[in-house]
């Protein structure tokens, strides 16, 4: 049988009055059934059965890609000239597939014919791929049965892998070069990809670390898809906690599912440096939107991995409960909670002693977050609404020797204390307990002995001590005597087991080296008060003052047991270092 030609075809149906009305989504075509049957099964079957009822009028119900891609497959039926592209060939491969456009009716039919085209043009190129999968989305599941969804997003990871090796080498002539050059260097595919659903936007990561993506590459596109993604939740919603679970609206609902997913997609954060302010953003939408436990709980446990790394405004995250104090204070104790767990687990798989104590990594660590924490409740410790238990529960987290110095930790108690005058004295030893007078500087002792917030026992404490380190001062010893006293103590039993005796030594190694640290801290003081002492001697020999009477001007300076007059100096002049301030700074202990 002659086969006719699309050309012949146009030519013969130009003149002919269409014989059969078919009907796309509302949209009539009169048409001719010939050209039509020749091509499509589906058409071919719904003519046969319509020949029993002598009906001329067919219905397509729920075409891929509408009346406009049908327009298309009939054009393609009578041979008429269009071209396929990336912007058309998804909905006319599912187009061909509804309605049966297979080899079986015709050589190098539709079905083909878009084949050809995504297998040597689509997949070829990570940008066309990516355009495909983005229309994909909007097409029925048939775009999934075909294998159109499976290609492309193995075409992405397989043509982002090519932009890897090519950006590497890009990087190595980058080497040297201004910034603003090297951030050209980037993967540009990371823009792209925000392009897709957060469906396909999981598959296609997923398969970029099968086929061996960055994780770094793999990070940067995330934090770009969350800033493109997570938007339209105002500020206002922050302090209207009411309507957070019973108004919640779709959008709020479609960012909670990104978040969790792109939670899901982070890389191990060995591999991988994340931006804590990142985190720090992820798990503040997350508290938004009512991100589930797990995802909160794992954000948390990476912002964890490197809290030394975090400032001060990170962790001042506003909390959302009704009657609760002004930050989320629960949530910094659960971080803290991670972050001990995983200087504990890091101290285990150590074997050998020179890596332990406070000379250890984990150890520096240690004390940048105690650092942190201090000026964390100073900075939290104004807010009246802030519980009692759970200021203590902040205090008590972290270890001894976790600070060097308590002069951080006795502001923030201070300042508590002052926005909390209500608090019973019982209260007020209970969180005073928390200070140890030995670890306050002079500054801080000279504060302390004067300030009538703290308890009596606690005023008698600092000046007991104070008398000590004075003692030692005019003596010339360089300790005060507690190094020796836990030397002596620090012998292990012969009856402890090897695993006890070890643990043992190691508390013993860090206490050591603790005192050490005191005792530098302590011997620059000592070292200033000298020189001031000297200057006095020399400023005062001329009129006839002895060694002894700058010994007592120095005492008088310690100010432990200055009158009234001592005291409001000292308020005067940190009244006037706080009137420099604007704006919301640092708190600091006031008298």
């Amino acid at each position: 049988m002659k086969r006719v030609s699309g050309s012949e075809i146009i030519k013969i149906f130009s003149d002919v009055a269409g014989d059969i009305t078919i009907v796309v989504d509302g949209e009539s075509f009169l048409l001719h059934k010939f050209p039509l049957v020749s091509r499509s099964g589906k058409i071919r079957k719904m003519v046969a059965d319509a020949k029993d009822s002598n009906s001329s009028k067919l219905e397509l119900h729920n075409i891929p890609g509408g009346p406009q891609t049908f327009e298309l497959a009939v054009k393609f039926c009578y041979g008429m000239n269009f071209e396929i592209t990336t912007a058309n060939v998804a909905s006319l491969r599912c187009a061909a597939e509804y309605l049966e456009m297979t080899e079986d009716y015709q050589d190098e039919n539709l079905i083909v014919r878009t084949e050809v085209y995504l297998n040597e043009v689509v997949v070829q190129s990570l940008e066309k791929s990516v355009e495909v999968l983005s229309i994909c989305e909007m097409l029925p599941p048939v775009a999934e049965e075909v294998g159109i969804v499976n290609r492309c997003v193995e075409a992405v990871a397989v043509n982002a892998c090519k932009e890897q090796l090519v950006s590497g080498l890009s990087r190595l002539d980058c080497n040297g070069e201004s910034d603003e050059l090297k951030s050209g260097c980037l993967e540009w595919w990371i823009e792209d990809l925000s392009a897709l659903g957060i469906d396909y936007y999981q598959r296609v990561v997923c398969a970029m670390g099968r086929a061996g993506i960055r994780p770094d590459s793999i990070t940067a596109s995330l934090m770009h898809y969350a800033q493109a993604s997570l938007k339209g939740i105002g500020k206002f919603q922050i302090w209207n906690p009411a309507r957070m679970k019973s108004n919640r609206t779709m959008a709020e609902n479609d960012q909670r599912t990104i978040l969790e997913t792109l939670v899901s997609l982070l890389p191990n954060e060995k591999s991988s440096s994340i931006p804590q302010n990142f985190l720090f953003g992820m798990l503040r939408m997350g508290i938004m939107v009512d991100a589930s436990i797990a995802c909160k709980l794992e954000l948390e446990r990476r912002i964890a991995f490197r809290l030394e790394m975090v400032s001060l405004d990170d962790l001042l995250i506003p909390s959302i409960q009704t009657g609760d104090s002004l930050f989320d204070v629960d949530t910094v104790h659960r971080i803290l909670i991670n972050f001990l767990q995983r200087i504990e687990d890091e101290d285990n798989d150590d074997c050998g002693y020179e890596s332990e104590g406070l000379g250890s990594p984990g150890h520096g660590s240690l004390l940048k977050v105690g650092r942190l924490i201090d000026a964390y409740l100073a900075e939290i410790a104004p807010d009246p609404y802030l519980s009692l238990q759970k200021f203590i529960a902040m205090l008590e987290i972290l270890p001894d020797y976790s600070r060097v110095i308590d002069d951080g930790l006795y502001r923030a108690i201070d300042i508590y204390l002052k926005a909390h005058p209500m608090l019973t004295e019982h209260e007020c030893k209970k969180l005073c307990k928390f200070i140890d007078c030995q670890k306050l500087s002079q500054e801080a002792s000279n504060h302390a002995a004067q300030n009538d917030r703290l308890p009596v026992q606690m005023a008698v404490r600092v000046l007991y001590f104070e008398q000590l380190r004075l003692q030692n001062a005019l003596s010339g010893s360089s300790g005060d005597g507690f190094l020796s006293q836990r030397m002596s103590s620090g012998v292990p039993s012969a009856a402890m087991s090897p695993r006890d005796n070890y643990a043992s030594l190691r508390r013993e190694n860090r206490e050591l080296k603790l005192e050490i640290s005191r005792m530098r801290v302590r011997l620059s003081e000592l070292e200033k008060e000298q020189m001031f002492m000297k200057q006095g001697m020399i400023d005062k020999s001329g009129n006839g003052k002895t060694f002894l009477t700058s010994i007592s001007k120095g005492i008088g300076r310690i100010g432990i047991f200055n009158g009234p007059t001592g005291g409001k100096r000292q308020k005067s002049s940190r009244k006037s270092r706080g009137d420099g301030k604007t704006g919301r700074s640092r708190r600091y202990s006031v008298s």
